[in-house]
């Protein structure tokens, strides 16, 4: 291998907060990572037709040569190229770990750090600093993922107090007037998972209970190793596993559910939202409810996300994320207002929380405000990013400055629905009915949504993120969206127009199939 080195931009790593050393790992142990390469060529102009997966490749994928070069390079070195993709312009490759740290320039540590849901610790490797590449791949390689195998994510559900209201997802749909005859047939909606499992006896039992005659088709798919696996806890990932399938399931039961579970990691996180996005047919919408304040990730680790939620962009897919649960601080101890990510990526629909009071039999709503009972007590997500600057289509909404910073960037959410566990959601966990809330109900609340509008229109409607934003004016509501203008977040407070707490709104399912249908008309 030459010797020749060349740092790898936006690589570099922190110490995990309160991590204890407990050894160093296996120096012949075998690690796994994912590498992306640069791509060949631009993707389109956004607001074209989209691409097949074929055109893709061709326009934007990995270039031939590139791929050639890294499977040669990492052969030199002794490391083990044990797949790619082309398309998503990924390759999986593998080698003992003292190999790893000769040819990516770092060291691993083990250690054990507080688990992310809060509840004990976990062990994991750690690196810190910044990786560098053998001088032949650098600027073909983009990121290197999988070294140090932290926790990246955390759930975005909260578990009701007993007496809390619930709706269940039908319910919702009325309120948020999703299209009458509609059903997402013909549509995949894709789920993205980081833990946590479901049985098909309690989808079973759930969809009976409420009533959905012809539940979906619900699918596993496993990720780096990863897999189908409930761990009886109601309050750990399987809460949030459930809550997606059932709000998914019963609100698109005409469509295809194909969860996809990967570990908890920036490799895990990519591997699965590059898989689901890439899959065939193509999904109409990804849902994810997992994220972390955008502090916590390396900038590889963001680009090489937000370049996968751009792919889908350009294949049609509408990603719906969950914008967060705890306001405006994201969960951060430092005092300042943070976003979270990926829904802060300008290529992601941001989905944020309202607190709903409404009629559950006529959809008639009495209020309907922002999602927040006080700091560390739970509440929507929103804010404006640290990272991004404000996206052309959004300059028009009146995005304010970032309360810490007083710099511009890209609002978040985009848009809302319901999310206060007190005006929840009737769901079955792990043998228990029960109710959640969260701004995880509203990311696969508005991909069924989006799996509806496809089928009204005959087509993939997306990316939607962008188009809710044609001819938005600061102040004004926006066409097939019913403006939330009460209540604050913490830093954010909500207003007519967009807002950092519920963006432009909550659907208005019907008005916005309309919208879309007189736009191509």
């Amino acid at each position: 291998m030459s010797e020749e080195r060349h740092s790898l931009p936006g690589s570099t790593r922190h110490p995990v907060p309160d991590a204890r050393p407990v050894g160093g790992p296996e120096p012949t142990a075998t690690v796994e990572v994912t590498l992306v390469l640069r791509r060949r060529g631009e993707l389109p102009p956004p607001g074209g037709a989209p691409l097949s997966r074929e055109q893709l490749a061709a326009t934007a994928g990995a270039d031939p040569q590139d791929l050639e070069l890294v499977r040669r390079t990492l052969a030199a070195a002794g490391v083990t190229v044990t797949a790619e993709d082309p398309v998503s312009r990924r390759v999986q490759a593998q080698g003992s770990l003292q190999t790893l740290e000769r040819v990516f320039g770092t060291s691993l540590g083990l250690v054990e750090s507080p688990a992310p849901d809060g509840t004990g610790t976990v062990t994991h490797r750690q690196r810190t600093g910044e990786l560098s590449v053998p001088g032949p791949l650098a600027g073909v390689v983009v990121a290197v993922l999988g070294l140090d195998d932290r926790p990246q994510a955390r759930t975005r559900f909260r578990p009701a107090a007993a007496g809390a209201r619930a709706f269940t997802p039908q319910q919702l749909g009325t309120v948020y007037r999703f299209p009458a005859g509609t059903t997402g047939a013909g549509q995949r909606l894709a789920v993205l998972e980081l833990g946590g499992g479901y049985s098909d006896a309690d989808l079973a039992a759930y969809w009976s209970r409420v009533g959905v005659t012809s539940p979906p088709t619900v699918t596993a798919v496993g990720v780096d190793g990863a897999g189908n696996a409930p761990d009886g806890n109601p309050s750990g990932a399987d809460g949030e596993v459930m809550l997606d399938i059932e709000v998914a399931g019963a609100l698109s039961p005409g469509a295809d559910l194909v969860v996809h579970f990967a570990p908890n990691t920036d490799r895990g996180f990519l591997d699965a939202l590059a898989t689901a996005v890439h899959a065939s047919p193509t999904p109409a919408a990804v849902s994810i409810s997992w994220g972390q304040s955008e502090d916590q990730w390396t900038a590889q680790a963001r680009a090489a996300m937000d370049q996968a939620m751009a792919d889908a962009g350009a294949l049609g897919v509408t990603v719906c994320v969950a914008s967060g649960d705890d306001g405006s601080n994201d969960n951060a101890t430092d005092g300042r207002p943070h976003v979270d990510y990926p829904a802060s990526s300008p290529q992601a629909l941001g989905c944020g929380g309202t607190t709903l009071h409404a009629d559950a039999r006529t959809g008639r709503v009495a209020t309907e405000t922002v999602w927040f009972h006080g700091a560390g007590q739970g509440g929507t997500g929103g804010g404006v990013s640290d990272v991004y600057p404000t996206p052309a289509w959004q300059s028009g909404v009146g995005v304010p400055p970032n309360a810490a910073t007083d710099r511009p960037g890209r609002g978040v959410p985009d848009v809302a629905g319901d999310a206060d566990p007190a005006t929840g959601y009737d769901v079955r966990v792990d043998g228990t009915d029960t109710v959640i809330g969260g701004t995880s109900a509203v990311a696969p609340l508005w991909a069924a949504l989006v799996c509806r509008l496809a089928e009204g229109l005959g087509r993939l409607p997306g990316p939607l993120g962008r188009k809710l934003y044609t001819g938005a004016r600061a102040g004004a509501p926006t066409g097939g969206l019913r403006d939330i203008t009460s209540g604050t977040n913490g830093a954010y407070s909500a207003g007519p127009g967009w807002d950092p707490c519920t963006g432009l709104g909550v659907p208005d399912g019907q008005a916005l199939l309309d919208r879309l249908r007189a736009a191509h008309a």
